[in-house]
């Protein structure tokens, strides 16, 4: 399989370009200082040079309070690259997997979220995500596979695991929101599963995302008690005590029910502290 992954410097893409590596794919992996999925001329000469079965977009501005004032930027990136994306796989006939968010939902259900639930995004950040899952859709229609997930952490760039790991280093108390939940997912099990979706390249919407719904808080005593730290350095708060508050909203439900994943016959991704072990003893 011919593959062009975007955004291969991040914690996501680096783990997918060297997951389609490892078993033999060809792949082309670009950062944005190769390839700026804005720029429609270079995007739709790198993508006919390549000519991919499949493209994986891991390129993205997932910097939720930049978001709320670099608006252009963030849909220059989320939802216009996506479109540029889409149009040169159409011209090439590639099949596009898109990576996208947890944020395209309110939060509010009281279950977790399935694949065909009303999206609702309150921040900038989700709202230009999903007019990047809109576009790939209106363009490519079943030959676009978009694929939700939430909380991701890797070896590779900045996320939850190390920042907890570099407070914890501090000895200093810390405090992180009881009232928000999500599942944490990690870029060794998703990495694989967005291969499987290239391969199989079957349309529409997946979400995708390690299994065990916890809270911020929670999380953060997981990955303290693995790390070898003290789980009471931490205590919860709620959203509203954050001081400062967030610049943008984040959605108090976060779980997303990997309904399609299962319905097809696909093995769920494992429980989140069996990967999170093994992000951990690497660091």
């Amino acid at each position: 399989m011919r593959v062009l992954v975007t955004g291969s410097a991040g914690q996501l893409g680096s783990d997918v370009a060297d997951r389609l590596s490892a078993a033999g794919d060809e792949v082309t992996g670009v950062d944005r200082s190769q390839l700026d999925i804005v720029v429609s001329e270079d995007v739709e000469l790198l993508v006919a040079q390549v000519q991919p079965d499949v493209v994986i977009n891991c390129a993205a501005f997932t910097a939720v309070d930049r978001c709320e004032t670099e608006v252009d930027l963030a849909y220059d990136v989320n939802h216009y690259g996506v479109r540029v994306l889409a149009e040169a796989c159409g011209r090439s006939g590639s099949h596009l997997v898109h990576v996208s968010t947890d944020y395209v939902f309110d939060g509010t259900l009281k279950r977790p979220y399935q694949e065909d639930d009303a999206t609702s995004p309150q921040s900038v950040y989700g709202r230009s995500k999903l007019e990047g899952e809109r576009a790939a859709t209106e363009i490519l229609g079943d030959a676009c596979t978009i694929v939700r997930t939430s909380w991701v952490c890797g070896e590779q760039g900045n996320n939850m695991v190390k920042l907890v790991r570099r407070l914890a280093a501090s000895g200093k108390p810390m405090s992180f929101v009881d009232d928000q939940r999500g599942c944490p997912t990690f870029t060794a099990d998703l990495a694989p599963a967005l291969r499987t979706l290239a391969l199989d390249r079957p349309g529409g919407i997946f979400h995708l995302t390690n299994a065990g719904p916890v809270s911020w808080y929670a999380f953060v005593r997981e990955i303290l008690a693995v790390s070898g730290d003290d789980p009471h350095l931490v205590t919860p708060i709620a959203t509203s005590e954050l001081d400062p508050p967030r610049p943008a909203p984040r959605p108090a439900n976060s779980v997303l029910a990997n309904a399609r994943w299962v319905a097809e016959g696909r093995l769920p991704l494992r429980d989140f502290r069996a990967p999170l072990a093994e992000l951990v003893a690497r660091l």
